[in-house]
């Protein structure tokens, strides 16, 4: 696979999550926070992907539920979902997520462009792939997260 000239450049840092078994990685400097189960107050008429929203501290933070945004079926036990608040444009988001991994510093040339290969949709919310021992990291573009839910 052909590296990017683009994706070459990238240094940056990530916070690993688990989704469905697929290790995504956030920019570390959009986590504000990682919470455990949280009330969720469902909203009408909202995206699919738009679990709903949560108080969080006294601030209302939208749900993302990040299986159905890459177009999964939902968790099989909610109440044991992990979330990820990260901040956007000035906004709260807490993304659903099975589990949270490690902080992890990405090297610049470790960054590959995602393959033509990988479905679509998941395509779309990439903006790399990293080989990590005997696993692969997606880099999760957040601004095409959030067009792709109907949120931004």
């Amino acid at each position: 696979m052909r590296v990017t000239e683009a994706a070459r450049d990238i240094r940056s840092q990530s916070v690993s999550v688990v989704v469905a078994g697929q290790a995504w990685g956030i920019p570390i400097a959009a986590v504000r926070e990682v919470l455990g189960p949280q009330a969720i107050t469902p909203v009408p008429l909202a995206p699919p992907a738009v679990a709903g929203s949560l108080n969080l501290r006294g601030r209302i933070v939208t749900v993302l539920d990040l299986r159905t945004a890459l177009g999964l079926p939902p968790t099989a036990v909610p109440e044991r979902a992990t979330e990820v608040v990260v901040e956007q444009e000035g906004n709260l988001y807490s993304l659903l997520i099975d589990e949270i991994g490690d902080a992890m510093d990405l090297a610049a040339g470790t960054v590959e462009a995602p393959p033509q290969t990988m479905d679509s949709r998941w395509r779309g919310l990439a903006t790399g792939i990293v080989k990590l021992d005997g696993r692969l990291l997606l880099l999760l573009d957040l601004d095409r997260l959030l067009g792709a839910v109907g949120t931004a």
